[in-house]
C-alpha cells in the first residue's frame, strides 16, 4: 500500500463478526448506539484506535449473532458507518468455497460479486431520487492489496482475488446450485455480501471482504456444509482474522491519499432537483449529501 500519497485521514470501518472487536483490541474503545432514518443496526458501534488509526466496528450479526443474513439492516449498518466518519470499509465473512484450491482454513479477497439475494433492500436510493452508480469493479483494489499484505504477513494462506456469489440463505445450497455457481465462474459462496458491497458504493465508502473458508459448500460429495465443522473452522480464524486486522492498520500510509470511489456519485443522480422527494433528500444527507447540499 505504500503507493498511496499523502493527504487526507484513515478511519476505517470494519464489519464482522460479533466476537471480533474485542479480539482486535482497540485502545480506547467506546461503544456508542449511532441512529439511522433506515432503522435499527444491526448492533452498537465500537470504536477505538489501532495502530494509532481510527477503527469503528459493527458487527453485522448483532450482539451473539442473533441476526440472521436476510434480516440484516445493511442500509441502516452501511448509514451508520457513514454518519462515523468512516472513510473505507473492510468486510470480514465466513465463506464456504467453490474451488479446489480454496481449502477450508484459507482466506480469500474477493476481487468480484454475483448477486443472487433476492428479498433484500439494495439501494439507498429509489422513486424520488434516482441514482446509478457503476459497480463494474465492486471492490477497492488498495484496500484488497492492504489485506492480502496483512495475511501474507502471519504466513496464513491467502488468495488475492476471487469471485463471491452471494445468496439469499439461511440454508446453504443445493448439490445442483452448487455445482451451477462453480460452472459460473464463482469461487466463493456466502450470504452477506450483498447488497454490503452495492450500498458501500452508493455511499461513496471504498470496500473490501476478506473471506474466511470454512467448508466447500456442497458440491463436493462427502464435503457437505456441516455446522459443527464450519464452527471449529472460524474460531480457529478468529484470532487469525484479529492479527490480519492489525497488521492491516499498521501497515496504513499516515495519511490517506483520495480514492476515485470517493466521488462514486458524482454524475450517479439523475432525477433533476426540482422533482427529487424531500423526505428521500433528508434521509440520505449522510450518504448522499455531498452531491445533494443541504
Amino acid at each position: 500500500m505504500s503507493e498511496i500519497s499523502d493527504s487526507g485521514t484513515w478511519h476505517i470501518g470494519v464489519i464482522g463478526g460479533s466476537g471480533l472487536a474485542s479480539g482486535i483490541g482497540l485502545d480506547s474503545a467506546q461503544e456508542i448506539e449511532v441512529a439511522s432514518p433506515f432503522g435499527l443496526p444491526s448492533a452498537a458501534v465500537t470504536t477505538g484506535t489501532l495502530e494509532g488509526v481510527r477503527f469503528t466496528f459493527l458487527p453485522r450479526h448483532g450482539s451473539g449473532h442473533a441476526v440472521p443474513p436476510s434480516a440484516v439492516n445493511y442500509r441502516a449498518n452501511i448509514d451508520v458507518l457513514k454518519r462515523c466518519g468512516v472513510s473505507d470499509v473492510i468486510a470480514l465473512s465466513a465463506i464456504g468455497s467453490l474451488n479446489p484450491g480454496m481449502a477450508p482454513g484459507h482466506f480469500v479477497a474477493v476481487d468480484q460479486f454475483i448477486d443472487r439475494t433476492t428479498g433484500r433492500e439494495n439501494s439507498f436510493f429509489g422513486p424520488g431520487l434516482v441514482a446509478h452508480v457503476s459497480l463494474a469493479d465492486p471492490i477497492c483494489p488498495r484496500l484488497r492489496a492492504g489485506l492480502v499484505s496483512a495475511v501474507a504477513e502471519d504466513e496464513a494462506k491467502i488468495h488475492d482475488g476471487g469471485c463471491y456469489v452471494a445468496i439469499e440463505g439461511p440454508q446453504f445450497s443445493t448439490r445442483a446450485e452448487s455445482k451451477l455457481y462453480r460452472k459460473w465462474g464463482a469461487d466463493v459462496i456466502g450470504m452477506t455480501a450483498m447488497p454490503e458491497a452495492r450500498l458501500a458504493r452508493e455511499a461513496e465508502l471504498p470496500y473490501a471482504l476478506l473471506g474466511m473458508v470454512t467448508d466447500y459448500d456442497s458440491w463436493r460429495e462427502g464435503d457437505e456444509a456441516d455446522v459443527g465443522e464450519i464452527m471449529a473452522v472460524m474460531k480457529r480464524n478468529v484470532d487469525l482474522a484479529a492479527k490480519v486486522v492489525r497488521a492491516f492498520a499498521r501497515a496504513l500510509p499516515k495519511a490517506r491519499s483520495a480514492s476515485p470511489i470517493d466521488h462514486a456519485l458524482e454524475h450517479a443522480i439523475m432525477t433533476a432537483p426540482t422533482a427529487r422527494d424531500p423526505a428521500l433528500v433528508a434521509k440520505l444527507q449522510a450518504v448522499a449529501g455531498r452531491v445533494l447540499g443541504g
